[in-house]
């Protein structure tokens, strides 16, 4: 079977240049670089100034569509920059799918660079204000009935319990040197956490270390990759204390955020277990080193008291 994130279409430079100059032939000549690829697009620098995401699978579409309604409407209320879409292409040629082109931010990803404990505990309280600024925006209630929600159903432990397990014998099988059954004490234990019965709020949706914008302090300026943005569990999104954050950084991430019940601390450590071994997985599968690490930093830090 296919790994989830092998691409379905394959994009060229020459084609997304191709691409890029006929549906924005303000930016002609376009001079592309290639700055990474994950799960559900390749990304350009375009011209030095603009970042073009171009979708490798069908199902990151949607998510692109996500993105382009929700991102102007939550970045003015938000203490880190988030990108917003400026360009928008459509399909063409042997390219089937839509693509959009934003300002590019300055900075690196957090999983690009190598940090110290200290450097963490550091950028602990921005992240808990920036999702205390997130999770608070007010959700009217025709906003609330149009979504998009969770329709992954990234909050269900029961069904991902499962799907973790299987990940888990696999990347012990390529590490025997690695004794899982701590994660499973954790895993059984976790996996009763009562559901969110709250009202539903703004959610990143996938927030991990690629998905940090930092700067070269190593101090996080902004937050990229909103395409799993949705009405959701705030968990989803507070697992970043327990993928990117040691044990000593939490008091402060939580004193900056605000109140969070046991039952969301508790999904939270949950989904870090899923971040750890799909990103160990996918890193040492692609061969990238850098995910691979924060795939390990996902395990070790949400085993950690």
């Amino acid at each position: 079977m296919a790994p989830v994130w092998e691409a379905d279409v394959q994009l060229t430079r020459e084609e997304a240049t191709r691409l890029v100059e006929r549906r924005c032939p303000s930016l002609a000549p376009a001079r592309l670089e290639h700055l990474g690829t994950g799960w559900d697009n390749t990304a350009y620098t375009v011209n030095g100034q603009w970042v073009f995401r171009f979708p490798r699978r069908k199902v990151a579409v949607p998510l692109l569509e996500n993105e382009a309604r929700i991102l102007p409407r939550l970045a003015p209320h938000l203490p880190l920059r988030i990108p917003e879409p400026v360009w928008h292409g459509r399909p063409e040629g042997d390219y089937p799918y839509p693509f959009a082109g934003y300002a590019l931010l300055p900075g690196v990803t957090a999983c690009a660079v190598t940090w110290t404990p200290g450097e963490r505990l550091r950028n602990a309280a921005a992240l808990g204000g920036f999702l205390r600024a997130l999770h608070g925006l007010p959700v009217d209630d025709e906003t609330l009935a149009r979504g998009p929600g969770d329709e992954l159903a990234r909050a269900d432990l029961r069904k991902r319990a499962p799907m973790i397990l299987e990940r888990l014998e696999k990347v012990e099988a390529a590490h025997p040197e690695m004794d899982g059954r701590a994660l499973r004490a954790w895993l059984s234990r976790l996996v009763d956490a009562p559901p969110w019965e709250r009202r539903a709020c703004w959610v990143h949706g996938d927030l991990y270390a690629r998905h940090l914008l930092v700067d070269e302090h190593h101090t996080v300026t902004g937050v990229l990759d909103w395409g799993d943005v949705h009405l959701g569990d705030p968990a989803i999104d507070l697992t970043l204390a327990f993928t990117f954050l040691p044990p000593e950084a939490r008091g402060v991430f939580r004193e900056a955020y605000g109140d969070i019940d046991e039952a969301t601390w508790d999904r939270a450590r949950f989904r870090a277990f899923h971040y750890g071994v799909a990103l160990v997985l996918y890193g040492e599968s692609e061969r990238d080193e850098a995910i691979t690490r924060v795939g390990w930093d996902a395990l070790r830090h949400g085993a950690a008291i």
